[in-house]
């Protein structure tokens, strides 16, 4: 029988958390500042739907990484934000950045050579 390691490893418990297609950039996007649903939706790439994009919200508040704010107001407001746990995370975005630009650069490399 295979052993779970989520809450053991942490490599598999932070690929198990950030397994959702758009977790990473999701939580870019949230690392500045509170945004609207809608905002995000906006922001995010075209394929992305709606439901889809509740499901990663939805899934990033239960893993504690974001906090979801609803304002009692007509019509209703609900934000977004990195919770502690989540702003975090911000160190490891940056080092991801520096990386995906270093990657980015050693494709064209590798594409400049073919």
């Amino acid at each position: 029988m295979k052993k779970d390691l989520f809450g053991i490893c942490p490599y598999a418990t932070t690929q198990k958390i950030l397994s959702g297609k758009w977790t990473i950039y999701i939580l870019y996007l949230l690392k500045d500042e509170p945004i609207r649903f809608n905002e995000l939706l906006r922001r995010l790439p075209g394929e992305m739907t709606h439901a889809t994009l509740s499901r990663q919200l939805k899934g990033l508040e239960e893993s504690g990484l974001i906090i979801r704010r609803e304002y009692e107001q007509v019509p209703p407001k609900v934000e977004y934000s990195l919770s502690a746990i989540g702003e975090r995370f911000k160190m490891v975005l940056d080092s991801l950045e520096i990386w995906g630009f270093e990657y980015i650069e050693h494709m064209k490399a590798s594409e400049a050579v073919s």
